[in-house]
């Protein structure tokens, strides 16, 4: 029986219309694994409905994707075929199918015993003859285009001769692509976070393609295009970069860490999948594939009653959010900072009575911030936004600090003393004692 054409009811986009013969790729095992993977990693321990996942942000994504592409073709006719806009909207569609359990927090060599990047692992898995996401891609585009189309993932400026402009890779990945503004808008609605917004709509329709091949926008479309930085960057600031978020993701890679440790030594038996992840030095394709979020959640209750104290003491903080850590409050805190008095915090935290190696928490928030010139975004005169708009100007500074979590129980008398030390008052390191 011949598949039929779909709508997609979603929460931020509404209609997804999906044709039949993408709605093949969307069918696949490999794609239905998004919806087992945490969008926003352990961000619902601030934000308890922000359990949305991968699943929804591609098919967003994509559906975005497809929406510019037809902007494109009606506002510049003949800039792109629908063969390159079908390709366009596939790239979106899977840019994130390699993403491991609980997203880019668990995407390190200190939890996977065969570590690769996500989007290593997306290439696999598209390109794999064993999985059925590379069987449907290929049975969609043939194998001339499925090759056009890892060609326009990479960001490839042509492919077997012939070109793939620049906007094509813009519209997938660039300072203001399908993949940010769909993922904005829907992390913040999950989060609850009121920051403002912006017009995905009039965005989208205030791109055009230059001469060269890359994206400018329209003057008009320069509040929209503030809007959407604004946007991003209070998302980082009180969603992303929450403390509350960075010390969770901290919480859960060093509890796999530490199960790995004690698997290794033969204190630990795993699951078969937790095996795969944390012992298995040859993961193959559809091994990585089997893996999601629920495998870690079914472990966790376990390992709360584990007799290894640092593996039980992480998973109960995770299970039941009890006895969190808390950061010290100095503001303008560096890594630099940090790397002058981190022995002697150390030294404090043990005279405590507790270990520093799993009581004292580090976490560095890198920001960089709006690139203007050759990463940024284009005005149709041909000058970065950041010079049209002060606002954007404004936003071009990196933003780089460090946290430090101990025990609730030593958290004030620490810090007094980590001010003493650091005088975060003072401008230069020269001021340490």
């Amino acid at each position: 029986m011949a598949m039929r054409d779909r709508v997609i009811r979603d929460e931020i986009h509404k209609d997804i219309l999906v044709p039949a013969r993408h709605a093949t790729i969307i069918d696949t095992k490999e794609f239905q694994r998004l919806r087992n993977i945490q969008q926003l990693s352990t961000c619902e321990y601030v934000f308890p409905a922000a359990n949305h996942n991968r699943f929804a942000h591609s098919l967003g994504a994509y559906h975005l994707a497809g929406q510019l592409t037809a902007s494109l073709q009606e506002v510049q006719p003949g800039i792109l075929s629908d063969e390159d806009a079908e390709l366009v909207q596939l790239a979106a569609l899977l840019h994130d199918i390699g993403h491991p359990p609980f997203s880019h927090v668990l995407e390190t060599p200190d939890v996977y015993a065969t570590y690769h990047s996500h989007e290593h692992w997306g290439r696999v898995l598209l390109e794999s003859s064993e999985t059925e996401v590379g069987a449907a891609v290929t049975n969609v585009l043939g194998e001339a285009r499925t090759e056009r189309l890892f060609a326009l993932m990479d960001g490839a400026s042509d492919h077997a001769g012939e070109a793939i402009p620049p906007f094509m890779k813009e519209i997938v990945s660039s300072q203001l692509d399908v993949d940010r503004m769909d993922y904005m808008v829907r992390d913040q609605a999950n989060t609850g976070a009121q920051i403002g917004g912006f017009d995905i709509a009039r965005v989208l329709r205030a791109l055009r393609v230059g001469d060269d091949g890359h994206f400018f926008v329209k003057s008009w479309g320069l509040p929209a295009i503030e809007a959407y930085l604004v946007t991003r960057y209070h998302m980082y600031h009180q969603v992303y970069f929450h403390k509350v978020n960075m010390l969770t993701q901290n919480y859960l890679v060093k509890m796999l860490s530490r199960a790995r440790a004690l698997a290794e030594k033969g204190q630990l038996t795993l699951s078969v999948a937790l095996q795969k992840m944390l012992l298995d030095k040859n993961l193959d394709a559809q091994g990585y594939a089997s893996l999601n979020d629920a495998h870690i959640r079914v472990a966790i209750p376990e390992w709360a009653e584990h007799e290894d104290e640092i593996l039980s003491n992480y998973a109960m903080k995770m299970m039941s959010r009890r006895g969190f850590h808390k950061s010290l409050r100095i503001e303008g805190l560096t890594t630099e900072m940090v790397g002058v008095v981190r022995d002697r915090i150390e030294a404090e935290v043990a005279e405590a009575g507790y270990d520093p190696a799993s009581e004292v928490i580090y976490a560095r928030i890198s920001k960089k911030g709006y690139k203007p010139y050759a990463q940024g975004i284009r005005i149709e005169d041909g000058g970065d936004a950041s010079e049209h708009s002060p606002l954007i100007r404004s936003l071009t500074q990196p933003n780089e600090r460090a946290l430090i979590f101990v025990p609730d129980a030593i958290r004030d008398g620490l810090e007094q003393r980590v001010r003493e030390w650091i005088k975060p008052s003072q401008s230069s390191l020269v001021h340490f004692e």
